[in-house]
């Protein structure tokens, strides 16, 4: 079954990518948009989780390329404000 859904997305156009995924986006923000409070204190709760297992398992090199990536985009924003 993920096999298929896998292969069709591998054949796609790129005009059929971004309509799924303007799809997607779409049904997230329509789900969003009526949740609690509690149900979003809950995602926001398994993200954080998420991100800090991740943190936990990555490499020195993975945190070193993650930790260059986030200079490299404070650097772009300070650039930004000065213009």
């Amino acid at each position: 079954m993920a096999q298929r859904g896998q292969d069709r997305r591998t054949e796609e156009t790129e005009e059929q990518r971004n309509s799924r995924l303007s799809d997607m986006a779409q049904r997230g923000q329509e789900r969003r948009a009526v949740e609690t409070e509690e149900q979003r204190n809950r995602r926001f709760a398994v993200m954080g989780q998420c991100s800090q297992q991740r943190r936990a398992e990555e490499t020195e090199e993975q945190r070193n390329s993650r930790l260059a990536v986030m200079a490299q985009r404070d650097q772009r924003r300070r650039a930004e404000v000065i213009v």
